[in-house]
């Protein structure tokens, strides 16, 4: 809801829990609530929007006022609910092509058809061969310095910067193929090559049922 042009594809999994009569129903019905959500949300913004400007001195709201206006300009585009059953390979096959069908929509992405720079995809080749590497550690952690002195030993990399670095990773972290929170005071000099890593060791923090798996522990 933040982010500007927003393009959200809602996915129900445990369809395998379902009665098959019963999908459509609760496709129907979450699509229903994020519509009422989404109207709610315009509502609430305008409603805070207008509070401020009526105040008896708005001009000492003005830093609020932008950023609720800034809100209420992203739009978001809701794509139709995919029901999917995690445990079936076909399920799953048919949720990529869904999502490759829309992120290759240039209407829903009109940048799909930007041109990349070469030195993007040099880059992205280098960081996918050492984060395959064995003396990479399981963790994927790698200091964003110490992976430029990396990048830099290949031949046509030589030249890289930190600045174009730091772009590319950018990219490379909208695409999924790494995790970077720059935005992160404590992360922000680290870079995870491996965003699975990250999966996993949230699976064991947080955990469904967790407090109820604690109490059945004599």
């Amino acid at each position: 809801m933040r982010v500007p042009n927003s393009v959200v594809l809602p996915v129900g999994t445990h369809v395998d829990c379902c009665q098959e009569e019963e999908v459509e129903e609760k496709r129907r019905d979450i699509m229903a609530r994020i519509t009422a959500m989404l109207v709610e949300r315009k509502r609430n913004l305008a409603h805070f929007i207008n509070n401020l400007e009526g105040s008896e001195e708005p001009e000492f709201y003005v830093d609020q006022w932008e950023r609720l206006k800034e809100m209420e300009s992203c739009t978001l585009t809701i794509l139709n609910l995919v029901a999917v059953n995690c445990t079936d390979h076909h399920d799953i096959k048919k949720l990529e092509a869904t999502i490759l069908k829309h992120v290759k929509n240039e209407e829903l992405f009109p940048e799909v058809v930007r041109v990349l720079p070469p030195v993007y995809r040099q880059v992205e080749a280098a960081i996918v061969d050492i984060a395959q590497s064995e003396e990479m550690a399981d963790h994927g952690m790698m200091d964003v310095q110490y992976l430029l002195s990396k990048l830099s030993q290949c031949k046509h990399l030589a030249n890289l910067g930190r600045e174009l670095l730091q772009d590319i990773l950018r990219y490379l972290h909208r695409i999924g193929l790494v995790v970077w929170y720059e935005e992160i005071k404590h992360l922000e000099s680290t870079v995870f090559l491996q965003p699975t890593f990250l999966i996993t060791m949230f699976k064991l923090l947080v955990r469904y049922r967790l407090v109820q798996q604690l109490e059945s522990i004599s």
